[in-house]
């Protein structure tokens, strides 16, 4: 289960890949669909989901030190750390600018990310089950703060989580160039065959990035707006 050489045998949407996809969505729907009968429990579930965040990334460190495989590219600057950090401190300190962000870079990412993951372990390594479950509970926790905390994000969000992000990546991107790392995956697309693969190389990669992430953005608002959209007509109609 914690072998580096064993269980190397993951296949896309293989019986595995899309039984974690199934279990993804079933507990997506239910916190949704259950919401006003899951109320009573919602201290339990936001611990439940900061505590995967927390022990998603300490126990990935211990993992490559523990089995030799610690290099510079393991350090938590990846996408869903960030987003698992900016989780982690909204749990710890309620923020609207923070989960602007979270909200489109901790919600359809990690899912894109699970349906073509960069992952080489089949169920049950422990890198199989770190992966799911920490990209689902990034997603969950978006869910969370939406259903459970009552966040809501305004469309100029849009625009500044987008600057946001490339802030984000500005530095990103030098430290990669400093340090030879794929941070952010903005040296190049990842291994294993993603989407990312289809990006191209070189400017068409990074106009490819830009592109793919304000549509990403955009998309990840659409049921947001329309939402809100409903939510301002009801209270006219009640008023």
């Amino acid at each position: 289960m914690f072998s580096v050489t064993e269980m190397r045998t993951f296949e896309l949407f293989s019986v595995p890949h899309i039984t974690v996809l199934l279990l993804f969505a079933a507990v997506s729907i239910w916190l949704v669909v259950f919401r006003v009968l899951l109320r009573p429990y919602q201290s339990f579930i936001k611990w439940i989901l900061l505590s995967i965040l927390v022990l998603s990334e300490i126990s990935a460190q211990v993992w490559v030190i523990s089995t030799n495989q610690w290099e510079l590219g393991s350090l938590p600057f990846h996408l869903c750390s960030i987003s698992t950090f900016i989780a982690i401190f909204l749990f710890l300190k309620p923020s609207k600018k923070a989960f602007y962000l979270l909200f489109f870079i901790g919600f359809l990412p990690p899912i894109l990310s699970m349906v073509t993951p960069e992952v080489f372990y089949q169920f049950p390594h422990y890198r199989f089950i770190k992966y799911f479950l920490h990209h689902s509970a990034i997603a969950w926790t978006v869910i969370y703060f939406i259903v459970y905390e009552g966040y809501r994000v305004p469309k100029k969000a849009v625009w500044t989580g987008f600057l946001m992000l490339n802030l984000l990546a500005l530095p990103i991107y030098f430290l990669n160039l400093l340090l030879g790392t794929n941070f952010f995956y903005l040296a190049n697309p990842t291994e294993s065959k993603t989407i990312l693969s289809f990006f191209g190389t070189g400017i068409w990669y990074y106009m490819n990035l830009e592109i793919a992430a304000l549509f990403l953005f955009f998309l990840t608002y659409l049921p947001m707006g329309i939402y809100l959209k409903r939510e301002r007509r009801r209270k006219g109609i009640s008023s």
